[in-house]
């Protein structure tokens, strides 16, 4: 039994025999901003105050500028999205320009920077 194990939503496995780059690519993700390999469950980036879900980088600037985090232009990294605390800090926080290209990594990172205002969900969790 050579291969790749996928397990689905629903924790269901299956085996792919001789797996293909396509076998594993989706065209486009279940929800914007979240995990899209295979298995990977999807998630969201929630603000805990407002009980809201991120789904947008405006919403998620104006939250962090609301924490007193501030954009950093950077223009040798045009393809980063970057804010930092202040200009004496070395927290930066950097996110790809592309918010369909926002995974769970980068919202782990905001997470970690601001530990009582943000939270990882499943997408399931929040609609409850």
């Amino acid at each position: 039994m050579s291969g790749v194990w996928i397990f689905d939503k629903n924790g269901v496995a299956r085996l792919i025999s001789n797996p293909t780059r396509e076998s594993f690519e989706q065209k486009e993700p279940p929800y914007p901003g979240t995990a899209t390999a295979p298995g990977a469950r999807p998630r969201v980036l929630v603000y805990l105050p407002e009980n809201q879900v991120i789904s947008s980088y405006t919403e998620l600037e104006q939250r962090l500028a609301e924490l007193g985090w501030t954009r950093y232009d950077n223009s040798e990294k045009p393809n980063l999205l970057q804010f930092h605390k202040s200009p004496n800090s070395a927290d930066l926080i950097s996110l790809p320009i592309n918010f369909a290209n926002f995974k769970s990594l980068h919202m782990y990172d905001i997470v970690v920077k601001n530990r009582s205002f943000f939270e990882v969900r499943d997408p399931a969790a929040t609609s409850a």
